[in-house]
């Protein structure tokens, strides 16, 4: 207790910038899960962009915007709120770009992996894989994406010696998993019915 408390006294929760930070945190995987689903209930951007390709291509533009967005806010929190000098060692500071080479590296697979449309919800738009990617990174964890980018804020929090900096990660991972509850079954019935219908056939 007395660590978390040490913690806490170096976070100001009242900061507008932090508030800032947490809202983008938490708004985005709300975003676009809504609009998905919205999507695949209504077809509304499919018909809106003339087609599901451009429409998905337009919402994963944007949802990369948002992120952004969310990293600067985080970044911004960081820089504006105190040190721990508990963190301020060349050994966390490693620790850290280890965290965000790890990151970086089950992002970018996963995206290789999976393409712009499989990695942008491509799903919802009718735009469906042929099979489900078992190789590296989903061989490691099976939500490479999300937990990769939540290692590279853990990593930046360690690097910057940030309390609040771990808060904000916690909030991310707590959002994430949030999103992974939603998500995980609703993309597994859209493929039960894309097998039901091609037995059917």
């Amino acid at each position: 207790m007395s660590v978390m408390e040490d913690v806490l006294k170096h976070i100001d929760f009242y900061d507008p910038r932090f508030c800032v930070a947490v809202i983008a945190i938490i708004f985005n995987p709300f975003f676009w899960n809504v609009v998905a689903r919205w999507e695949h209930r209504t077809r509304g951007l499919t018909r809106l962009f003339g087609g599901p390709y451009l429409a998905c291509y337009c919402l994963g533009t944007l949802i990369i915007l948002l992120n952004v967005y969310r990293s600067h806010s985080m970044t911004v929190a960081m820089k504006a709120q105190a040190r721990w000098e508990v963190m301020a060692s060349p050994e966390v500071f490693y620790a850290g770009a280890a965290l965000m080479a790890l990151g970086s590296v089950l992002v970018v697979t996963s995206f290789l992996a999976l393409g712009f449309t499989g990695t942008f919800l491509g799903d919802y738009f009718g735009i469906l894989m042929e099979e489900k990617v078992k190789g590296f990174p989903f061989n490691v964890t099976e939500n490479p994406m999300y937990w990769g980018s939540t290692a590279n804020y853990l990593g930046l929090a360690f690097m910057n010696a940030s309390p609040v900096g771990l808060v904000l990660t916690a909030v991310v991972a707590i959002s994430y998993k949030v999103a992974i509850i939603f998500e995980g079954p609703f993309t597994e019935d859209i493929y039960r019915q894309r097998a039901q219908c091609c037995k059917h056939k």
